[in-house]
């Protein structure tokens, strides 16, 4: 099987770009790839997202200049995929970011890129070597979170108990979005009908100094089923889980931005 290292580069650097290409290649790896499009409206991560979660694909690589990756509305969009990636391949997938060659490392990367290496451009070919030939092992997670990009019908989240657990009650909030629509069915793909036991919008919840806009339903969810919530842009955050109740409930948060 080849093994292919995708590239997303947020700077549209043709030349900076292809001498990456050449590095790859370089080391026996197919190169593959495309410049970044900043415009959250158009969903224009999904193409990339199947991209990555093509069998050959074994590495994503991350370049550009350090002050994209400082950018709001690229983080936040940047992490869709990476969230999509962790839910179909795993969490730990190995992800490489390198800024171009004379630029500073980023620092403090959102949520999703946890586990993400940031790598010199000096260090680069070894690196996606090592990455693309090297085994490794999905990281457990308490929850299963993917995001859906509907042509048409929007960005959507599907979320979850992890194999084996069961909430009693969900709920999914969100901070700098606002949900537009949600609804219980199985796991796995957006449903055309769903169903919701005492649906609920509008609490208010707050973690991390953030405050979130909060929805959920009283559904019981196994690992079988799933809550899906239409929100009205990329969020800069997500706070879900089971829904409190009189016992103790586990809430997971992921920050986008």
């Amino acid at each position: 099987m080849h093994k292919t290292v995708w590239i997303t580069s947020l700077t549209k650097d043709e030349e900076k770009t292809a001498a990456l290409f050449n590095t790859v290649q370089g080391y026996g790896l197919d190169a593959a790839g495309h410049f970044w499009i900043d415009d959250p409206d158009k969903l224009g991560w999904a193409g990339a997202a199947e991209e990555l979660l093509k069998p050959d694909t074994t590495v994503w690589l991350i370049t550009g200049e350090t002050e994209d990756f400082a950018k709001d509305s690229i983080r936040r969009e940047l992490s869709l995929p990476a969230a999509l990636l962790a839910a179909r391949r795993g969490h730990g997938f190995p992800i490489v970011i390198s800024p171009f060659a004379g630029e500073a490392l980023p620092t403090d990367l959102p949520g999703p890129f946890k586990g993400a290496e940031v790598c010199a451009p000096d260090a680069l070919g070894p690196k996606l070597a090592a990455k693309s030939n090297i085994p490794w092992k999905p990281a457990p997670a308490g929850y299963r979170l993917e995001p859906h990009p509907m042509d048409g019908l929007g960005l959507w989240f599907e979320v979850g108990p992890a194999e084996g657990r069961t909430w009693k009650g969900v709920v999914f909030g969100t901070c700098g979005a606002e949900t537009e629509a949600h609804g219980v069915g199985p796991a796995g793909a957006l449903p055309e009908r769903c169903t919701l036991e005492y649906p609920f919008t509008g609490m208010k919840m707050e973690s991390g100094g953030r405050e979130y806009a909060a929805g959920g339903a009283s559904n019981t969810l196994t690992d079988r089923d799933a809550y899906y919530v239409k929100v009205s842009n990329s969020p800069a955050a997500l706070l879900f889980g089971e829904l409190p109740g009189g016992g103790e409930a586990e809430l997971f948060s992921l920050v986008l931005s």
